[in-house]
């Protein structure tokens, strides 16, 4: 049994400072509240509890009604992954198109007034962005979150995204650590394993990551993948030598390591949310998110008794989670230093040289378009045309509440278009019937990963050679169709730049 050097309430408090939870409702909850005031000093957001900006700026007012100096985070990276426009889909483009455009200045200020936006709420830290390399193509979790396969590209773009962000005073947390590009798994569902050597890692995992240091990102989110050569034991989320020994100690990282959500089945199958969080801690994390799936107050309780007696017990030193709130209560202090400047009030997204703030989404995802004329000659549609979205299903990461597609906005310029969606066992027979005589425009998303979207695609071209065709995910596959608009992204801003150019507006 370990001499605690301090009063039990005093490590309570730490151990529930380091928690990071999530809760159900567009309004806090009591036990919520209560436990802010008993020491939580962080809370997540996602899709589920905002509605619009006016309740957000309530919530988050209500929050630090409680405690002035609560972290309040989000999971917005724009594009596919938005959590503020999660009914209708955002209004910026993702990472991928971002990189396509490859304007570090145009980067610098979508983060920007992204960052405003969150601001404006009481949103003060990020998860994001996402400075993984997507190496592989048939990723099924990045993709289009990451901003390109080149780590040079990724680690310029990642910096401009963490200086926008954070010149508005939103703490950017630079993510999945060390890596999450190079994995055909979904660590929602198992867990990834990376297995190339020290010096691949280094030079290309690693690279977005030192580059982000360098520019100072206030975070770090571990990923939940396990990279033989660094540790082949633990998943990076668990393990010392990459927490500790890599990120704090090789790199320099001085600020806040934040896991991934710890209900995620690579950690939670294996090792349990408990087990799993007092080894989170232990490896050197300074803070547990979890309330993704888990967003009730038995989960706060559970873990944070897991950590009391883990220190209790000898196995978690008392001086690891001491440093870990600590790291906690500084970020939180670098925020509300922030707000009292009142850095990210309205007009702080202007900046010389780029489109007004409000705007600069739309502009980044027309420039991002890449457009290819078929063999046949193209006009613009003037009549309302039958949009075919062939539909995979959703990542955990983007969820399936967000609309995604172009029909919305063709509607919006093409009054009387329609639109049926398609999955696997799609016919083109169904897709013809349903089009009758109008024009055709496929929708399609990462077909080079769906081969039954692909051959859908292959048989309605062929059927309809005047098909436009619109990719919305990774642009891997051949242009096919009368016109092809490959838009790098899925977000809604990028279905109004392909729905322009299909219009002719």
């Amino acid at each position: 049994m370990t001499t605690l050097a301090t009063a039990p309430d005093t490590l309570t408090r730490d151990a529930l400072t380091v928690l990071q939870p999530g809760f159900v409702g567009t309004t806090a909850p009591d036990w919520l509240l209560r436990r802010i005031g008993e020491g939580l000093s962080s809370v997540g957001l996602f899709g589920r509890n905002i509605v619009a900006p006016g309740q957000l700026a309530a919530l988050t007012a209500r929050l630090r009604a409680e405690r002035e100096d609560v972290l309040v985070a989000i999971d917005e990276e724009g594009g596919d992954v938005t959590r503020l426009e999660v009914k209708e889909g955002s209004s910026f483009p993702g990472n991928y198109a971002l990189g396509t455009v490859d304007d570090v200045e145009l980067t610098r200020a979508v983060a920007r007034e992204l960052g405003r936006r969150l601001a404006e709420c009481g949103v003060d830290l990020n998860w994001a962005p996402s400075a993984d390399v997507n190496s592989n193509a048939d990723n099924p979790v990045i993709g289009v979150r990451s901003f390109g396969a080149d780590p040079g590209l990724v680690a310029r773009h990642t910096v401009a995204y963490v200086d926008g962000l954070q010149s508005v005073g939103v703490a950017a947390c630079t993510k999945h650590f060390p890596g999450h590009g190079d994995t055909n798994v979904d660590s929602h569902h198992a867990l990834p394993r990376i297995d190339v050597d020290l010096d691949t890692l280094h030079a290309r995992e690693l690279a977005p990551f030192r580059a982000a240091i360098a520019a100072g990102t206030k975070a770090v989110m571990s990923a939940h993948i396990l990279l033989s050569a660094l540790d082949p034991d633990r998943p990076a989320t668990l393990s010392p030598q990459i927490l500790t020994g890599l990120l704090r100690r090789e790199l320099g990282f001085q600020g806040l390591i934040v896991t991934d959500g710890m209900e995620m089945q690579a950690i939670s199958s294996t090792y349990g949310i408990e087990r799993g969080s007092v080894l989170a801690i232990a490896a050197g994390a300074d803070a547990i998110c979890v309330g993704g799936g888990l967003a009730d107050e038995d989960t706060v309780l559970r873990l944070r008794d897991a950590l009391v007696n883990a220190v209790r017990t000898g196995e978690l030193p008392e001086e690891r989670l001491a440093d870990a709130a600590a790291r906690v209560r500084a970020l939180a202090a670098w925020t509300q230093a922030h707000r009292a400047r009142g850095v990210s009030g309205p007009g702080a997204a202007q900046q010389e040289g780029t489109a007004p703030g409000t705007e600069v989404g739309l502009v980044a995802a027309r420039r991002a378009l890449e457009v290819t004329a078929g063999e046949r000659a193209h006009e613009p549609l003037t009549t309302a045309p039958y949009v075919a979205s062939f539909t995979p299903v959703a990542n955990f990461a983007v969820g399936d509440e967000t609309p995604w597609g172009i029909a919305a906005e063709l509607e919006r310029l093409l009054p009387g278009t329609t639109t049926g969606s398609y999955g696997a066992e799609a016919s083109v027979d169904a897709v013809l019937a349903a089009a009758g005589d109008r024009r055709v425009v496929a929708v399609v998303r990462d077909a080079h990963r769906h081969p039954w979207m692909a051959g859908a695609l292959d048989a309605l071209v062929a059927a309809r050679p005047d098909t436009v065709v619109v990719e919305m995910g990774l642009n891997e596959s051949a242009p096919r169709g009368a016109l092809h608009i490959a838009t790098h992204g899925a977000a809604r801003v990028c279905g109004r730049a392909a729905a322009e150019v299909i219009a002719g507006r």
